[in-house]
């Protein structure tokens, strides 16, 4: 049995309150990061007792879509392994991709993120490609002019030397 701690390590912090800040609105009944007495009998060696792992809530409709961000978060050097939808990926059989799941939870409700226990005080952004705009804002953001002159009239106080020139 890993030990329990009493605290979460930096990194998993991290990811609940970074997707918080990216999407207040989002759901949180599946967020976790320290395991219930039941979690720990029943998943005696889960990452949740380090306090290096975090379940993130699937809520595409509010900004959290678990499906992108299980595909994304392979790219993050903190990850050690993610489990969602019935599916598992690890840092140490990446090459074998996405490989089918067998725990007795399959995940569907919520991504499982375990963290890298030489990476645990690492707070960097979790989701990096989330704050950038879309490449199509990007483009039109491109194509309408800037003007050259302001298109409104500018006023000229009459009645004092501190607002303008008469």
């Amino acid at each position: 049995m890993k030990p329990v701690v009493k605290k979460a390590t930096p990194a998993a912090l991290a990811v609940l309150r970074q997707a918080t800040a990216l999407a207040p609105n989002r759901k949180k009944a599946s967020d976790g990061l320290l395991p219930s007495a039941a979690h720990i009998k029943a998943s005696p060696n889960s990452d949740h007792n380090t306090g290096l792992a975090a379940d993130l809530t699937h809520d595409p409709k509010h900004g959290i879509d678990c499906a992108e961000i299980f595909e994304k978060l392979k790219e993050d050097k903190r990850v050690d392994y993610l489990i969602f939808q019935g599916k598992i990926w690890s840092k140490k059989r990446a090459k074998e991709g996405n490989r089918k799941y067998s725990g007795s939870n399959p995940h569907n409700k919520h991504l499982h993120i375990s963290i890298d226990p030489a990476m645990a005080d690492d707070t960097s952004p979790w989701f990096w490609w989330l704050n950038q705009p879309k490449i199509v804002n990007q483009v039109v953001s491109r194509l309408i002019p800037v003007p050259a002159k302001k298109a409104y009239p500018t006023e000229i106080c009459t009645c004092c030397k501190l607002h303008g020139t008469k």
